[in-house]
């Protein structure tokens, strides 16, 4: 036993002292998978402007939108580089606050289609703070779970993390925004396990979620929510209505056979028959028009990314840098998994982005902010390589 507690002692000596900068540990595969996901939106993005009202090449287009999103995200990416990491442990409670804060602003003063309150304009700029708000509270976790190393077996760490991220789950599923409420619990569950919480914990967990799920139906969902449910059950009952999504999807998916149609030649896409193709459904028009092999690149491009955001977790120089990653992780596999699979109908629509791909700045720059910390972490790190 003492000889594990000056171990112990002599790790967190280490890992306490002042950060180093490194830069030959910056991660060229992290970012390029990162690029390589986003040229992936840019290709749909120019796909959806083809043949619209605006052209892709002309200002205003959804292609020279998602230019100008990838330079700012690449500079908000270089800003959170740059910048030491520790300092979030320091900061991490009035982060926490201002999340808070942020969101109940976009409740009280959102905007949005359809009574929903999701997005602040500022000077014509419009803001979605729930998108920013999953990295604020990825920080947030790491600094709780990071200081609880020795009491993660604990149902008073498990209640703490919970009680942590229950605030911004219900303030953003009061927006009404069910996805990203969702994502909030896939971070909670992703970074209790990778710090090591014991699993009959986790398991009771799972349990009391199942069984609020009754509560949570008639309660908290709305009725739109409940029909994109029901209809992911059996979409033929409502073809033309709450099944047209669904149904399209898979028809443009399984129309794209091994190889694809070809850029801006998809059908479904170029005749409008499947809403939202350029937010919700995109992966249904990118395997319309590049097939089943295109599908299967941007999905190990995804593996890729997340091997390389899971090895920076593992190489930092502390437990904190290790749950950034693993949450960091949670939130992106969570994403793609629930994106991917309501597009191909095996899971219930619910409105969540593809990392990267769906369009939209929010999405994109909160990442860039995610892996600009990964990188901080990484650059930073006194681990040996391996």
């Amino acid at each position: 036993m003492g000889a594990v507690r000056l171990e112990t002692q002599r790790v967190q000596t280490w890992a306490s002292r002042p950060a180093t900068v490194a830069w030959t540990h910056f991660d060229v595969q992290l970012l390029l998978y990162g690029l390589l996901l986003t040229a992936v939106g840019l290709v749909m993005a120019y796909s959806n402007s083809y043949g619209s009202d605006v052209a892709p090449l002309t200002p205003g287009s959804l292609f020279t939108r998602g230019l100008l999103w990838l330079a700012l995200a690449l500079v908000v990416f270089a800003v959170a580089t740059a910048f030491d990491y520790t300092w979030l442990k320091t900061f991490g409670w009035p982060l926490y606050a201002l999340n808070v804060g942020l969101l109940v602003a976009s409740l009280l003063f959102g905007t949005g289609v359809g009574g929903v309150a999701r997005w602040i304009t500022f000077f014509g700029l419009q803001f979605q703070f729930s998108e920013l708000s999953k990295i604020l509270v990825i920080v947030a976790l790491a600094r709780f779970l990071s200081t609880r190393e020795t009491r993660l077996d604990s149902p008073f760490t498990i209640a703490g993390a919970t009680a942590l991220i229950a605030p911004p789950l219900v303030l953003v599923a009061l927006q009404p925004d069910l996805g990203t409420a969702l994502v909030f619990a896939a971070i909670l569950g992703g970074m209790l396990f990778l710090s090591g919480v014991g699993l009959r914990w986790l398991v009771a967990a799972g349990v009391g979620i199942v069984a609020a799920t009754p509560f949570v139906w008639v309660s908290l969902l709305r009725d739109y929510q409940k029909q994109r449910l029901l209809s992911f059950l059996d979409p033929s009952a409502d073809p033309l209505g709450s099944g047209w999504q669904i149904l399209q999807s898979q028809i443009a998916v399984g129309s794209g056979g091994l190889f694809g149609k070809g850029l801006t030649n998809g059908t479904q896409n170029q005749l409008d028959f499947l809403p939202v193709q350029s937010t919700d459904f995109v992966f249904a028009i990118w395997s319309e028009e590049f097939g089943f092999f295109g599908a299967l690149l941007v999905i190990a491009l995804y593996v890729l990314l997340l091997w390389r955001i899971l090895l920076g977790g593992w190489r930092s120089r502390d437990r904190f840098g290790l749950l950034v990653a693993g949450g960091l992780a949670s939130m992106i596999l969570f994403q793609v998994l629930v994106n991917i699979g309501m597009v191909i109908g095996i899971m219930p629509i619910t409105g969540i982005p593809l990392p990267f791909i769906t369009h939209g700045g929010a999405s994109l720059i909160s990442i860039a902010i995610g892996l600009g910390i990964l990188q901080s972490i990484n650059v930073r790190r006194a681990r040996a390589e391996w």
